[in-house]
């Protein structure tokens, strides 16, 4: 572009083009993890994954802001899943996984080549490893 004078030149000369997002708070240089976006006629923040592209009416924020996030009052915080990040464990994950390692931990009261005449046994049950069980099918 050139004026009356000449070429313009920049009053800060640089090479480097930062290619990462920073935070939109101020005087936070983390990178962007997550785009807010306000929806004014729903009184909703929505927060979701980090947009393709900068846009001037949404923010981007980096892990600790997306986190600490609040809307004003009367608002409602919408955090849509990131489909990149690895879910989470679900209360029943966890007593599933709590289950397991309790029957892993109960002594063994047979011998492991023990398979017949067992009162008290699964009649189903036909060889037995660890936590893991092998089922006999059911005969119709």
């Amino acid at each position: 572009m050139e004026s009356r004078r000449g070429p313009l030149k920049s009053a800060v000369p640089s090479n480097v083009v930062s290619l990462v997002r920073r935070c939109s708070r101020t005087a936070c240089g983390r990178p962007a993890v997550a785009t807010l976006t306000y929806v004014y006629a729903d009184s909703t923040a929505v927060l979701g994954p980090l947009a393709t592209y900068a846009e001037p009416h949404c923010y981007d924020l980096c892990a600790e802001h997306s986190e600490r996030l609040t809307a004003p009052r009367g608002w409602e915080v919408v955090r849509l899943a990131d489909g990149s990040a690895p879910p989470r464990p679900s209360g029943d994950d966890l007593e599933a996984l709590a289950n397991a390692v309790r029957e892993a931990a109960r002594p063994q009261e047979r011998a492991a080549g023990d398979n017949g005449g067992r009162s008290g046994a699964d009649p189903m049950e036909v060889a037995r490893r660890g936590h893991l069980r092998v089922l006999r099918s059911p005969e119709s």
